[in-house]
């Protein structure tokens, strides 16, 4: 690899490493998994790519950047734009069945930043970290949920949390691989640039 190459790599990996683009790029990854969706008979709550998307985000942008970011995603949906999980939006949306688990992504995305920091940022400790944001995530929405429907915790449970855990698992291999990834690729380029 020759110099001038390894400079153009490095600016190529600025723009990765900038939050505020790598921000809107989890933003629109959210609003496009919103739209996978998968309704259930049993309940008033869809199976949806939003989780993978704010796992990611907490991964990926941090704790401020990557709150902020779901926090836009929440607002403009609140707003009105039809950006939730099935091309909906308004305060109807927000204040419905699911609006917990929309203001957990907010808190969930927060968390995961804060733990991320803790430790080196492997494929296992960001399990562990989104695995507590997707706690997060049910409680919040399992919470709201409940008030909202009346339901108690059993069949809250039933609901709101059990039928998801399997794909949130899922999710949360998926998002853990790619954000160490990430975290490989931005870091990889300054061990390699030669000194001074």
């Amino acid at each position: 690899m020759t110099a001038n190459t390894r400079i153009e790599s490095r600016q190529g990996l600025r723009v990765l490493e900038d939050k505020r683009i790598v921000s809107l790029m989890l933003l629109v990854t959210t609003v496009v998994c919103a739209q996978v969706r998968i309704g259930l008979p049993f309940t008033e709550v869809p199976l949806t790519g939003q989780t993978f998307a704010v796992l990611l985000t907490g991964m990926v942008a941090g704790t401020g950047w990557g709150a902020a970011t779901q926090g836009v995603y929440l607002a403009l949906g609140a707003a009105g734009l039809p950006i939730y999980a099935g091309a909906t939006g308004g305060w109807g949306a927000l204040s419905g069945p699911t609006g917990g688990y929309l203001v957990g992504f907010v808190a969930s995305a927060w968390l995961i930043g804060r733990l991320v920091r803790f430790r080196p940022r492997n494929f296992l400790w960001l399990c562990l970290c989104g695995a507590a944001g997707s706690v997060l995530i049910y409680v919040f929405g399992a919470g709201w949920y409940s008030l909202v429907t009346g339901q108690g915790v059993y069949a809250t449970l039933l609901k709101g949390v059990v039928p998801f855990v399997p794909g949130d698992g899922a999710k949360l291999v998926v998002a853990a691989t790619l954000a160490a990834g990430y975290h490989h690729l931005c870091r990889e380029p300054a061990r390699r640039e030669p000194a001074g």
